[in-house]
């Protein structure tokens, strides 16, 4: 009964410990947590690239200026959660304007074959992004993996022409770094990201 026991209690702190490891010491329970603690201990370098916007002008990807630049992903065409997070980004675009915070949001297409300038333009006048504070941009084709990799951002090709993919506000840091993820909807999460950020 007492080798039970201890063989019970033994396998319990094997695979508590097991679990410890593999969520990061209780902190990530899924893929989408270890993500974005990744990022938030490591803060990667993002590539100096140019975006065409949805005025055919070419515009960087990198903060100007001290600015944070909060980033999303997505294809014009999309019916379901691009016009959802398109409606919480146009939320935090107001907030963050209306503190007078230094910020520059891009919606990025990663399908630019179809997202030409005309179609980013119609996707962001429905939503008001009008070019200053917000605007539609699409990388070079021969650039585009290389953000999805960076950003962790998944695309799979769906069998009605448009794509499966996740979601989420990317944070550029003012010193040119992928320093944060945020859901969405977390409009108050990234406005304290920028409480935290002051020095």
């Amino acid at each position: 009964m007492l080798v039970r026991f201890l063989l019970s209690v033994l396998a319990a702190a094997l695979g508590g410990g097991i679990l410890w490891q593999a969520t990061d010491g209780a902190q990530a329970f899924t893929s989408e947590a270890a993500r974005r603690l990744d990022v938030m201990r490591a803060p990667r370098p993002v590539p100096n690239v140019m975006l065409e916007d949805m005025g055919g002008q070419l515009k960087p990807l990198l903060p100007q200026k001290g600015e944070v630049v909060l980033v999303e992903f997505i294809y014009t065409v999309c019916g379901d959660i691009c016009q959802i997070a398109a409606a919480d980004f146009a939320d935090i675009r107001d907030q963050l304007r209306a503190r007078g915070e230094k910020v520059r949001l891009i919606s990025v297409s990663f399908d630019p074959a179809r997202d030409t300038p005309e179609q980013m333009a119609i996707y962001g006048d429905a939503h008001e992004a009008d070019g200053t504070i917000w605007t539609v941009a699409r990388p070079e084709p021969s650039a585009l993996e290389d953000l999805l990799d960076l950003f962790d951002v998944v695309v799979i090709p769906d069998e009605w022409g448009g794509f499966q993919h996740n979601a989420a506000i990317h944070v550029i840091s003012a010193d040119g770094r992928f320093a944060a993820v945020y859901d969405t909807d977390a409009v108050t999460a990234v406005l304290a990201h920028f409480d935290r950020s002051r020095p």
